[in-house]
Protein backbone atom coordinates (compact mmCIF):
# COMPACT_ATOMS: atom_id res chain seq x y z
CA UNK A 1 0.00 0.00 0.00
CA UNK A 2 1.40 3.39 -0.97
CA UNK A 3 0.94 5.92 1.81
CA UNK A 4 1.52 9.64 1.49
CA UNK A 5 2.70 11.87 4.30
CA UNK A 6 0.53 14.97 4.83
CA UNK A 7 3.53 16.83 6.22
CA UNK A 8 6.54 17.30 3.92
CA UNK A 9 8.70 17.46 7.08
CA UNK A 10 7.28 14.22 8.53
CA UNK A 11 10.71 12.62 8.95
CA UNK A 12 12.25 15.49 10.88
CA UNK A 13 9.07 15.94 12.95
CA UNK A 14 8.91 12.20 13.75
CA UNK A 15 12.56 12.05 14.83
CA UNK A 16 12.17 15.22 16.94
CA UNK A 17 9.11 13.78 18.68
CA UNK A 18 10.91 10.50 19.34
CA UNK A 19 13.77 12.39 21.01
CA UNK A 20 11.28 13.85 23.50
CA UNK A 21 10.36 10.36 24.76
CA UNK A 22 12.21 10.00 28.04
CA UNK A 23 11.43 6.30 28.29
CA UNK A 24 12.99 5.60 24.89
CA UNK A 25 16.11 7.41 26.09
CA UNK A 26 16.06 5.30 29.26
CA UNK A 27 15.90 2.10 27.15
CA UNK A 28 18.76 3.27 24.91
CA UNK A 29 16.41 3.05 21.92
CA UNK A 30 16.93 4.88 18.63
CA UNK A 31 14.67 5.43 15.68
CA UNK A 32 16.66 4.04 12.74
CA UNK A 33 14.26 4.28 9.80
CA UNK A 34 11.34 6.58 9.01
CA UNK A 35 9.14 6.48 5.90
CA UNK A 36 5.49 7.38 5.30
CA UNK A 37 3.53 4.82 7.32
CA UNK A 38 6.63 3.01 8.61
CA UNK A 39 9.21 3.27 11.39
CA UNK A 40 11.96 1.10 12.76
CA UNK A 41 13.30 1.34 16.30
CA UNK A 42 16.29 -0.47 17.81
CA UNK A 43 17.33 -1.00 21.43
CA UNK A 44 20.53 -2.68 22.64
CA UNK A 45 20.47 -5.37 25.30
CA UNK A 46 21.29 -4.32 28.84
CA UNK A 47 20.96 -6.29 32.08
CA UNK A 48 18.64 -3.55 33.33
CA UNK A 49 16.20 -4.47 30.52
CA UNK A 50 16.22 -8.20 31.22
CA UNK A 51 13.98 -10.56 33.12
CA UNK A 52 14.97 -13.48 35.36
CA UNK A 53 15.97 -15.78 32.46
CA UNK A 54 18.26 -13.21 30.86
CA UNK A 55 15.93 -12.33 27.97
CA UNK A 56 14.68 -8.83 27.21
CA UNK A 57 11.73 -8.20 29.52
CA UNK A 58 8.32 -8.51 27.88
CA UNK A 59 7.57 -4.94 28.92
CA UNK A 60 10.47 -3.73 26.79
CA UNK A 61 9.24 -5.80 23.83
CA UNK A 62 5.71 -4.41 24.26
CA UNK A 63 6.94 -0.84 24.57
CA UNK A 64 8.99 -1.03 21.38
CA UNK A 65 6.05 -2.61 19.51
CA UNK A 66 3.72 0.18 20.67
CA UNK A 67 6.13 3.00 19.92
CA UNK A 68 7.13 1.68 16.47
CA UNK A 69 3.46 1.43 15.49
CA UNK A 70 2.61 4.79 17.01
CA UNK A 71 5.30 6.59 15.10
CA UNK A 72 4.32 4.80 11.89
CA UNK A 73 0.87 6.38 12.37
CA UNK A 74 2.48 9.70 13.36
CA UNK A 75 4.29 9.96 9.99
CA UNK A 76 0.91 10.35 8.25
CA UNK A 77 -0.52 13.07 10.51
CA UNK A 78 -1.05 16.72 9.64
CA UNK A 79 1.85 18.96 10.76
CA UNK A 80 -0.02 20.30 13.80
CA UNK A 81 -1.32 16.95 15.10
CA UNK A 82 -0.15 14.29 17.53
CA UNK A 83 -1.55 10.88 18.43
CA UNK A 84 -2.08 8.47 21.31
CA UNK A 85 -2.57 4.72 21.63
CA UNK A 86 -6.20 3.70 22.21
CA UNK A 87 -5.90 -0.08 21.78
CA UNK A 88 -3.00 -2.52 21.77
CA UNK A 89 -2.72 -6.31 21.46
CA UNK A 90 0.57 -8.16 21.69
CA UNK A 91 1.49 -11.76 20.96
CA UNK A 92 4.82 -12.89 22.41
CA UNK A 93 6.04 -15.59 20.02
CA UNK A 94 9.53 -16.50 21.26
CA UNK A 95 12.00 -15.44 23.95
CA UNK A 96 13.51 -12.05 23.18
CA UNK A 97 17.09 -13.24 23.42
CA UNK A 98 19.86 -11.36 21.63
CA UNK A 99 22.15 -8.38 21.50
CA UNK A 100 19.39 -5.98 20.45
CA UNK A 101 15.74 -5.69 19.51
CA UNK A 102 14.39 -4.23 16.29
CA UNK A 103 10.75 -3.15 16.14
CA UNK A 104 9.21 -2.38 12.75
CA UNK A 105 5.86 -0.63 12.74
CA UNK A 106 3.64 -0.08 9.72
CA UNK A 107 0.24 1.39 9.00
CA UNK A 108 -2.49 -1.00 7.90
CA UNK A 109 -5.30 1.57 7.56
CA UNK A 110 -5.04 5.31 8.06
CA UNK A 111 -8.25 7.20 8.81
CA UNK A 112 -9.09 10.76 9.76
CA UNK A 113 -9.38 9.93 13.47
CA UNK A 114 -8.19 6.33 13.93
CA UNK A 115 -5.20 4.56 12.40
CA UNK A 116 -4.63 0.82 12.68
CA UNK A 117 -1.02 -0.41 12.68
CA UNK A 118 0.95 -3.58 13.07
CA UNK A 119 4.42 -4.10 14.38
CA UNK A 120 6.87 -6.96 14.55
CA UNK A 121 9.68 -7.16 17.06
CA UNK A 122 12.81 -9.14 16.26
CA UNK A 123 15.58 -10.30 18.61
CA UNK A 124 18.95 -9.99 16.89
CA UNK A 125 21.82 -12.36 17.62
CA UNK A 126 24.79 -13.80 15.75
CA UNK A 127 22.43 -16.07 13.83
CA UNK A 128 20.32 -13.17 12.53
CA UNK A 129 16.85 -11.88 13.35
CA UNK A 130 14.22 -13.96 15.11
CA UNK A 131 10.61 -12.81 15.30
CA UNK A 132 9.74 -12.66 19.00
CA UNK A 133 6.53 -10.61 19.02
CA UNK A 134 3.81 -9.19 16.84
CA UNK A 135 1.28 -6.50 17.74
CA UNK A 136 -1.85 -4.84 16.43
CA UNK A 137 -2.62 -1.35 17.67
CA UNK A 138 -5.01 1.54 17.08
CA UNK A 139 -4.06 5.20 17.44
CA UNK A 140 -6.24 8.28 17.73
CA UNK A 141 -5.20 11.48 15.99
CA UNK A 142 -5.23 14.66 18.06
CA UNK A 143 -5.50 17.48 15.49
CA UNK A 144 -4.20 20.84 16.66
CA UNK A 145 -2.84 19.30 19.85
CA UNK A 146 0.85 20.03 20.15
CA UNK A 147 3.18 17.75 22.06
CA UNK A 148 4.68 19.13 25.24
CA UNK A 149 8.09 20.67 25.03
CA UNK A 150 10.83 18.62 26.60
CA UNK A 151 13.91 16.56 25.99
CA UNK A 152 15.53 17.15 22.60
CA UNK A 153 18.44 14.71 22.71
Amino acid sequence: MDLEARDPNYGERTRASFKRQGFMHHLGANITNVAPGFTEIEAPFAESLSQQHGYFHGGVVATLADVASGYAAFTLLEPNASNVTVEFKLNLLAPAEGTRLIARGSVIKSGKTLTVCQSNVFAVSGSGEKLCATALATFMALPGRAERAGRTN
